[in-house]
């Protein structure tokens, strides 16, 4: 822009001689527009406006669908507590601009708020769009671009039982994910031949659709919907396709793309697109030097309006540029937006997509390199140029290289794109290994924040970054999308060694050593006390000490886990190993927000007697518990006292029942299906096999909880590929899956053997167990071990199946160890008077219970009374602002 004095007629509650800024719009690119002014020091010399349509500042649209995986609201805001009021912004919520006047230079919001502006920018993104079908109106529809939207979709899903998506793309995928995870069956409707059809070629699209399929979401391609059916009482009733098929449903979500949010400029007389977007050059002006446009609500200078958030970051630096530039000295900034890459890398349901570069194969003279394993669900195509150049490449179900490949795109790569595209152990054994040190500094790490390899070994070199969060504090690396942090960690390792430092690998500060080097030190010198290990193998200045939060949970497992092979009692609140547990283990129950806590005795297999049924009722009843079915196919009872803990359970125990070990890092649950036995689908008998494996390892104490599930057919209504071991019948025998998990995080586990006997599948669950247990991290899931173990899967294979380093009789002998010594714990906690002492509220009132657990009705239970604990000048409040 100009030289940008204050304008004559400036907002009065600006200081004389100070230019006015206005931001329309705090999504997440208005909100990277904040910081890169306040990284210019704009901030400190201009009045800074924020007019925001929602109720809540920037949050990360990226992760939305985490809300329903347990993220709150709060944790999604991209804006520190302190941020607009440190820099002296003043932000404007629930209040959106509904005016422009160019002439005057002023805003107009809703509330009749009228800012007059120096410099304006427009962030105001982009609006769902919706098809014109008709119903499209009625109660039950819902677009999926806001919290508000979640919160609302949530709250009508909770009477539904099926939902459509309407729209295969990325949005429409993460919406899907969301409806089934609230337990909806779940359609997907994609008017193209494919799922994600910008992003993935037909290959690609196949290998998606199996493995989403696979998951029990029913896929409707190349369809698209002609009308929503009304019941009488105008709600969702079902959904008509153009193929003339119909779909029942309770519930429909649009999400079939976005449009630019650009009816402010055309109001104003700003220049759009034909088919929508502010017209910007390449400074991000618009057609007025004193408005500019960034994300998605803009048309770029090459003629595109760009729905990634990459390049709204990038248009959000050009733009602070300009105006700090403006106020500096009236020159023009030496950046410009000419474009974007639209690579893109995105765990969808569990499944690892990724596309970068001329994934379509549209350049001429291009050639494909295509690796495909339907059995696994992992796709691989790599664009080849006429002269060896990578062109670009589409990654389904293994995305594990995207990082080492997007930054070799436009170059010949180190090694031939065959071996690129094979999995990593069979890359390995070809001498194709492909590391970021093979990058040039000019590879870009962090497409979201346009980062370089050279960025970041200069924060190692320059800024003296030790730590990945250091890392990503220096240069914002990492903190988008988060695809590039295992490259970054690498490259910053690289680094550091090269700069003569020795990386600390140590569990914390109390130990130099790894949490698989205590285990096998344990394990050696047969160790069963922790002040024993801290004083021998901690680091000098904490021997003789306590240890921390991080060690004593830990070597407290790791004990648990050796207890019979190093003669440790196996009872975890005897002695010194009470003192080592997290707040759940010290009373064997799961702490609740209210003081209070839940019960879950285990029901092996989900196989329950009517009269065990009836005990579980009758003790809920009696004690006035919360009862709710569990997804583990469990019932778990809330609401329970400490001192009601022992009483509980002595009813549960003589009615045969056993602790469900909800409370610790160990073995929860096997689900199964009903398998042969009564399914006419069933090829094998799962609830036996379920029952048995899980008796087998039951109160088996891993680095984290571990989670199983047993499918009768390959219809997999258990969902055993979502645990960390799963088993699926074959009509030979059982496959078995490893390293799947759901939650924030999902990932489908990988096959690991096929068409095993019972014994075999049983053998080779108590050798992969024991060896993840020995190897694995602190709180580090199968699934996340499995890939950060060098040669992952692979690597396991050879140790599990083949007993490539000999210790399967070693992991055999363990497990068997714990199997013979197995104790119930709750039952060794009842006949132990001295034990039963603990579970009292206050020690020095034993008799006495605590007031504060209080409770109050709903739904014919009963919920925590969060009003009293919070007291009656600090009420609790919702989501939605409204008290408790």
């Amino acid at each position: 822009m100009t030289s940008m004095p204050p304008h004559p007629d400036a907002t009065p509650d600006a200081a004389p001689g100070t230019p006015t800024l206005v931001l329309i719009g705090h999504g997440m690119v208005g909100q990277r527009f904040l910081e890169e002014l306040a990284d210019r020091g704009v901030t400190e010399r201009a009045r800074v406006v924020v007019l925001c349509e929602e109720p809540r500042p920037a949050y990360d649209r990226v992760q939305l669908t985490s809300y329903f995986a347990g993220r709150t609201p709060d944790d999604l805001s991209l804006a520190e507590p302190d941020f607009m009021a440190r820099h002296g912004i003043e932000l404007h919520l629930g209040d959106p601009a509904t005016a422009v006047d160019r002439t005057t230079r002023t805003v107009t919001a809703r509330s009749g708020l009228t800012v007059r502006y120096d410099a304006l920018v427009l962030a105001t993104g982009s609006y769902p769009f919706v098809p014109p079908v008709p119903g499209k109106d009625s109660a039950g529809c819902f677009v999926y671009r806001t919290i508000e939207d979640l919160l609302a979709i949530e709250e009508y899903a909770e009477n539904a039982r099926t939902g459509v998506v309407v729209g295969g793309g990325l949005l429409g995928l993460e919406a899907a994910g969301a409806l089934k995870g609230l337990g909806l069956r779940t359609h997907i409707v994609e008017f193209s031949p494919r799922l994600m059809a910008l992003q993935v070629d037909e290959g690609g699209g196949r290998a998606l659709r199996r493995t989403v399929e696979g998951m029990g979401l029913e896929v409707h391609t190349g369809v698209g919907g002609k009308e929503i059916v009304a019941d009488g009482a105008g709600a969702v009733a079902a959904m008509g396709l153009s193929d003339d098929s119909r779909i029942d449903t309770d519930l429909v979500v649009f999400s079939a793309g976005v449009r630019p949010r650009d009816q402010l400029a055309r109001d104003c007389g700003l220049p759009v697109g034909e088919r929508g977007g502010i017209v910007i050059d390449e400074g991000c002006r618009t057609g007025d030097p004193d408005v500019y446009a960034i994300g998605e609500c803009a048309l770029a200078a090459d003629g595109r309006v760009y729905g990634l958030v990459a390049p709204g970051y990038d248009m959000a630096r050009v733009a602070a540029a300009g105006i700090a530039a403006g106020l500096a000295d009236g020159s023009a900034p030496d950046t410009g937006f000419t474009g974007a890459d639209l690579s893109t890398k995105l765990k969808l349901l569990g499944v690892d997509v990724a596309s970068f570069g001329d994934a379509h194969g549209t350049t001429e003279g291009a050639l494909d390199v295509v690796y495909a394993d339907s059995r696994s669900g992992v796709y691989k195509k790599l664009v080849i140029g006429a002269s060896g150049e990578l062109l670009g490449g589409v990654l389904v179900g293994d995305a594990e290289s995207y990082g080492m490949l997007r930054p070799l795109t436009g170059t010949v790569p180190p090694l031939a794109p065959e071996q690129l595209v094979l999995p990593a152990g069979v890359a390995a054994e070809g001498g194709g290994a492909l590391g970021p040190s093979t990058l040039p500094d000019s590879a870009v790490l962090c497409n979201c924040h346009n980062v370089t390899k050279g960025t970041v070994r200069a924060a190692v070199t320059e800024h003296s970054c030790g730590t990945l969060p250091e890392i990503k504090k220096c240069t914002k690396a990492g903190t988008g999308c988060g695809s590039c942090v295992k490259s970054l960690t690498a490259v910053m390792n690289d680094e550091l060694i090269a700069s003569g430092a020795t990386l600390d690998t140590g569990l914390c500060g109390c130990f130099p050593h790894t949490r698989a080097e205590l285990y096998e030190i344990v394990r050696t010198l047969r160790l069963t006390s922790f002040a024993a290990l801290l004083d021998s193998h901690g680091r000098p200045a904490a021997r003789n000490g306590d240890g921390c939060e991080i060690c004593k949970p830990t070597v407290g497992s790791i004990i648990a886990s050796l207890a019979p092979t190093v003669g440790a009692g196996g009872y975890v609140l005897d002695g010194e190993q009470a003192a080592l547990q997290d707040t759940n283990d010290h009373f064997l129950a799961n702490l609740q927000r209210n003081g209070s806590y839940s019960i879950v005795p285990r029901i092996p297999g989900g196989e329950i007697t009517p009269e065990k049924l009836i005990v579980i009722g009758e003790v809920a009843r009696d004690f006035g518990l919360y009862t709710k079915i569990t997804g583990g196919q469990r019932i778990d009872l809330f609401g329970a006292r400490v001192d009601q803990l022992p009483q509980v359970w002595e009813r549960l125990v003589a009615a045969g029942f056993e602790s469900g070990h909800a409370y610790g890092k160990a073995l929860r649950t096997v689900k199964s299906c009903v398998g042969q036995t009564w399914c006419r689908y069933g090829v094998q008998d799962s609830v036996r096999m379920a029952i048995e494996l899980e008796l087998r390892y039951r109160g088996l104490r891993s680095p984290h909880k571990l989670k199983s599930a047993v499918s009768g057919c390959a219809r997999e209504c258990a969902e055993a590929r979502g645990k960390d071991f799963g088993i699926i019948a074959t009509s030979l025998g059982w496959n078995l899956y490893v390293g799947g998990n759901g939650g924030a995080d999902p990932r489908h586990a990988d096959l690991l053997a096929q068409d095993l006997s019972d014994a075999e599948l049983i053998r080779l669950i108590d050798r992969f167990l024991m060896f993840y247990i020995r190897t694995a991290d602190r709180l580090e899931r199968t699934s996340a071990w499995l890939e950060r173990i060098e040669g992952g899967l692979d690597h396991v294979r050879d140790v599990v199946v083949h007993d490539s380093l000999g210790l399967c009789d070693e992991l055999e002998a363990l497990m068997a160890a714990h199997v013979t010594h197995y104790r119930d714990e709750w039952a060794e906690t009842l006949a132990d008077p001295e034990r039963l002492a603990r579970f009292v509220s206050f020690v020095n009132a034993p008799d006495a219970p605590d007031p504060s657990v209080r409770f109050v009705p709903e739904r014919d239970q009963v919920k925590p009374d969060l009003t009293l604990l919070a007291g009656p000048t600090l009420p609790v409040r919702t989501l939605e602002g409204t008290s408790v």
